[in-house]
């Protein structure tokens, strides 16, 4: 049987995807499930004496115990924390959406589960056509949105929820994550978001930085359990 896969994006960079990534895998852990990991692509990388390392990758690792290595995990990794296309750019190398599913594969022969998370948001550009939703595309994964609950996000949610559709990818929910502790009126946005996107979201995360590295969202599997998720 194949592994099943999903996608975590984001209505923006910094909204949370890895703790809502990470929270997952844990879950499915708990569940007996073996999870593989991937951060197809990372900006933002510390050099060590092993090559460059990112530290979104790292807890993706931490969190599901996997025994691939590095590069198979996050096989572009750039140190500059900018644009993937910027840091690519500037590193002389083109990204290969071809050789990332490589990768995945690789991994989804050894897991139940991958999850894979995206760098930035769902168009953020990779090359100069080329976007984190063409990796979602290409892999044939559901998309998972992480929606940052700060001003401005019943906008970024709903344009980014309007861009899965267009992509015909598969939407597999959507998490609401406090990043923003103090933004006015969070139950009434909580309230306008679930009516935009047509549904309740799988897990609202708080903002809580010291249980991050512990977080396991179990209350967001049964549903989303239930979904056909694609392999």
């Amino acid at each position: 049987m194949s592994a099943r896969g999903l996608f975590v994006t984001g209505t923006d960079t910094g909204v949370g995807k890895t703790v809502v990534a990470c929270g997952l895998v844990r879950a499915l852990r708990k569940r007996g499930v073996q999870v593989g990991v991937m951060k197809p692509i990372a900006s933002g990388a510390t050099p060590t004496p092993e090559g460059l390392r990112n530290a979104d990758a790292l807890d993706l690792m931490a969190a599901s115990g996997t025994c691939a290595s590095y590069a198979e995990v996050n096989p572009y990794c750039f140190e500059p924390p900018v644009s993937p296309h910027i840091a690519a750019e500037d590193a002389k190398i083109s990204i290969d959406i071809d050789m990332i599913a490589q990768h995945y594969r690789q991994l989804a022969a050894q897991a139940d589960w991958v999850i894979v998370e995206g760098a930035g948001g769902w168009l953020a550009p990779i090359g100069d056509r080329e976007s984190m939703a063409d990796i979602a595309a290409v892999l044939q994964l559901p998309a998972l949105l992480v929606v940052g609950l700060k001003l401005g996000c019943l906008n970024h949610a709903l344009l980014t929820r309007r861009s899965i559709a267009a992509r015909a990818v598969p939407f597999a929910g959507w998490v609401a994550s406090g990043v923003e502790p103090a933004m006015l009126r969070a139950a009434a946005n909580l309230a306008t978001l679930e009516r935009l996107l047509g549904e309740p979201p799988l897990a609202v995360v708080p903002h809580a930085p010291a249980a991050m590295r512990s977080l396991v969202l179990g209350e967001a599997l049964p549903r989303l359990l239930q979904r056909p998720i694609s392999s």
